[in-house]
């Protein structure tokens, strides 16, 4: 039988994710008389850090402002609130520049470690659990959960053997005073949760690119508007869109699919899309453009095609929008076709008929219910004794560190207690 399992634990932590780390290293610095211990079943801890952002670690981003911070979050932005204000962004910049890892803010405000690799983001969570004492198991999957009457929990654990000869696992009952679930979204931990007593938000994918198939994008792919307006069903963002070979990308469509992922996931990702590839233009401020475009001179004898009325707009977008009006020139266009210009530019239907990934980040929507966590604790106000911190939480931010943010705060907290 492992060693480990063997010890009553004070603390055991499910899953050697960023949140897990960070909730055991705060416990165990704060308290170091605590055992603390890290199960993960996969055979390396921090998986997620290491691939996130393309291999660079987008730690977190450059909002200092929990007012502002929390906009950002479609679901849990106003429980994060109160989190913010006792650990936020410039907080976890001071947390990593103190363990030698300095970080550095890009343009569009994400912030990377300066040597642009995660391994130094994850070097420096393996270095601190091991200095605070915090003991690491990998292979090691969460079976089962409950509450001992006595006090604390039982648990059960698989325990990956690998030894000569044999690779096989063996199930081990484990002891411990506390346990936060740090796991992630993880189907076996939702179980786990349940049995427990909690409520879940059933998971759905929350960032997504549109599949749209429409000859007005066609063979546009790599085309991007700088600033468009999107509306779909109840929501509205804005922002950059990219079209794609599947259809449109970039943050403004992330931002629309991260909050109406439920209403998409209901409709089966089929839903009308409308554009405003002018940004803010309305209908009729759009119209004078136009007119004044027309009634210029040296515009009249040049093909509309070509000659496009607003700059924002990438010339080969523009041709395939005004398709309609075909081989025209500006001063031979009538008032329906301008109308009809002014709406394609500012109001253009499409229809979504399904989704994409986005890279390799993989964001869902759901989790633990948040009425159920005491966030000034992370502590359930179910058990006591059971705490949660990071992506097993109903809580998701759009793509640019959020995601991290809120998981370095809320197992920042979760660590806080746990060493008390």
């Amino acid at each position: 039988m492992s060693n480990f399992i063997t010890t009553k634990w004070d603390v055991i932590v499910a899953g050697g994710g960023p949140a897990g780390f960070f909730a055991a290293i705060r416990c165990a610095e704060l308290n170091p008389k605590l055992r603390v211990l890290i199960i993960e079943k996969a055979s390396q801890t921090l998986g997620k850090v290491l691939i996130s952002g393309g291999g660079r670690c987008n730690v977190t981003h450059a909002c200092f402002d929990p007012a502002q911070l929390i906009t950002f979050y479609p679901r849990g932005g106003v429980e994060l609130r109160g989190a913010f204000t006792r650990f936020q962004p410039a907080d976890t910049v001071k947390w990593f520049e103190s363990r030698g890892v300095r970080l550095k803010t890009e343009a569009d405000h994400r912030m990377f470690p300066v040597t642009d690799s995660s391994e130094t983001i994850a070097d420096c969570l393996r270095e601190a659990a091991k200095n605070a004492g915090v003991k690491v198991h990998v292979g090691t999957t969460l079976l089962k959960v409950e509450k001992n009457p006595k006090g604390g929990f039982k648990l059960e654990v698989r325990k990956a053997r690998v030894e000569p000869g044999r690779n096989d696992a063996e199930v081990l009952p484990l002891q411990t005073k506390k346990i936060i679930i740090a796991t992630g979204s993880d189907s076996k931990t939702r179980e786990i949760v349940q049995s427990l007593g909690h409520s879940i938000e059933e998971p759905v994918p929350s960032l997504f690119t549109f599949n749209i198939k429409d000859k007005r994008i066609d063979g546009l792919a790599g085309v991007s508007v700088e600033n468009v307006t999107l509306k779909m069903e109840s929501i509205t963002t804005n922002g950059p869109l990219l079209i794609t070979h599947w259809g449109m990308s970039g943050p403004a469509v992330l931002r629309c699919s991260a909050w109406g992922a439920r209403i998409l996931f209901d409709k089966k990702y089929r839903s009308r899309l409308t554009v405003n590839w002018l940004g803010d233009y309305k209908l009729d401020p759009t119209l004078e453009i136009l007119q004044r475009n027309k009634d210029w001179h040296e515009n009249a004898r040049k093909k509309v095609s070509t000659n496009p009325a607003f700059s924002q707009i990438p010339i080969r977008l523009w041709k395939q929008l005004t398709q309609f009006i075909g081989d025209k020139n500006w001063g031979d266009i009538s008032k329906v076709e301008m109308r009809k210009l002014a709406e394609e530019l500012t109001a253009g239907q499409y229809e979504i008929t399904g989704k994409g990934q986005f890279k390799d980040e993989f964001v869902t929507c759901g989790g633990v219910k948040l009425n159920e966590v005491d966030f000034k604790t992370m502590q359930s106000r179910i058990v006591d004794d059971l705490f949660f911190a990071g992506e097993v939480l109903d809580i998701d931010g759009i793509t640019g560190g959020f995601n991290f943010q809120s998981s370095w705060t809320t197992s920042w907290l979760a660590g806080n207690a746990l060493a008390s």
